[in-house]
């Protein structure tokens, strides 16, 4: 069977299609707004989809929807079970309850509280196990198969394909004249049906996949035309962090997806402090994978309409302010000095007067003797700085310069 009839025999845009019926109703059509900030930065005509918008925060429960709408009374009875860090647990917990369906969601005990909380208050039994997802998949499965339930996968099933690919079908009715989405990746289950759906409606329609470096299994499977295990990392886009890619998903996006590119960690931080701070939007790491892309001008795209797919904003808050933090050191905006004063009354008194004077916040400071080879007499100051920008930080060190003071910078 060749990759074209695999694929086709996979899922169709009928599959897609009637996704959408059933899923009419209770799911969020989410709006798909044209950003000029980010048209400017990017050099494309930039929509951004917005998906972190659903119920659950992310698109998960799309797929999920569908495959629990596929179920017969039978398998509704017995119950299902899945296994996720968040997004899938959270999507498949809420559209059980609702339904009126037991589900187990199996999730790895490092999982944040936050969304540990969340499946449970959406009304799912949650199991903490094992230290990354694919312990928590063991056990899922394990507990599926004692318990007779059934599995619902977060990426590997035609069914949660299709429930995804529905977003492509608002796309095009959202963005006439569309040239080109750009889809996150992990397991392949987002791209895989959004891709079908947009080639099967417009082939000339570009479909770009963006996955981080850390751990790009789908990269690898296309480059090797199988799935492959790839050492596990940890990413801050934690929703796309699969080690393997999916055996169903992979025909599907070999067959429609036009290229795949990745972006390390400190690109995906910038494009979630780029959504929050230029778009009043939150993203998750692997939300903002495909806005990370654009930014850094990893794809092929030349100015074209493009969607930019904001998949989820489940992101923990602590892991959220040292993005923020991190963004603005990178920017400029922050800055660690090390300063060497004479130890005498006064000596830290004139140095901050000249910090005032340049109208530079000092937000930190650590005052020390004994530390960093100081000589007697002497001391040394860690001072953190906010400021307006990488200019401002040039005057300062100038008027330091000026002032005789040694310093150098904390990175």
């Amino acid at each position: 069977m060749s990759s074209t009839e695999q694929a086709a025999s996979i899922i169709s845009l009928a599959d897609v299609v009637a996704a959408r019926e059933r899923l009419n109703g209770a799911i969020y059509y989410t709006p798909c707004a044209h950003s000029q900030v980010l048209s400017g930065l990017t050099g494309q005509q930039v929509y951004l989809k917005l998906e972190n918008l659903q119920m659950t925060g992310a698109f998960k429960e799309r797929g999920a929807l569908n495959r629990l709408a596929l179920l017969t009374p039978e398998e509704e009875s017995r119950g299902v079970v899945a296994a996720s860090a968040g997004n899938h647990a959270q999507g498949v917990a809420y559209h059980a309850t609702k339904r009126g369906i037991r589900s187990i969601i199996v999730m790895p005990i490092q999982t944040p509280l936050v969304k540990v909380t969340a499946t449970r208050n959406f009304g799912a039994e949650v199991v903490l196990h094992g230290a990354n997802y694919d312990d928590a998949y063991e056990e899922a499965r394990r507990i599926c198969t004692a318990q007779n339930m059934t599995f619902i996968h977060p990426f590997d099933d035609p069914a949660v394909m299709a429930g995804q690919g529905t977003i492509a079908l608002e796309l095009l009715e959202q963005v006439p004249d569309l040239e080109a989405v750009v889809v996150p990746i992990g397991g392949g289950g987002l791209i895989g049906g959004i891709a079908c759906a947009i080639k099967e409606s417009n082939p000339k329609i570009k479909v770009i996949g963006a996955q981080t470096s850390r751990l790009p299994s789908m990269a690898v499977a296309v480059e090797q035309h199988h799935p492959v295990t790839i050492p596990p990392a940890t990413t801050i886009a934690d929703g796309i962090a699969v080690r393997r890619a999916g055996d169903v998903t992979l025909p599907v996006i070999e067959r429609y997806v036009d290229e795949i590119v990745t972006v390390d960690e400190d690109e995906i931080a910038s494009a979630i402090l780029t959504l929050l701070e230029r778009e009043k939007t939150l993203a998750e790491g692997a939300g903002a994978a495909g806005l990370a892309a654009l930014l850094q001008r990893k794809t092929s795209l030349n100015g074209e309409k493009t969607v930019v797919i904001v998949g989820g904003g489940n992101i923990d808050v602590t892991l959220l302010s040292r993005i923020i933090e991190r963004g603005l050191v990178q920017d400029g905006r922050m800055i660690r000095l090390r300063i060497h004063l004479l130890d005498k009354p006064g000596a830290l008194a004139e140095l901050t007067k000249l910090i005032a004077h340049h109208r530079v916040n000092i937000v930190d400071t650590l005052y020390n003797r004994a530390y960093y080879g100081v000589n007697l007499g002497d001391t040394t100051i860690d001072i953190t700085l906010e400021t307006r920008g990488r200019e401002q930080v040039e005057q300062l060190l100038g008027a330091l310069d000026e002032g005789g003071y040694t310093y150098s910078r904390v990175l």
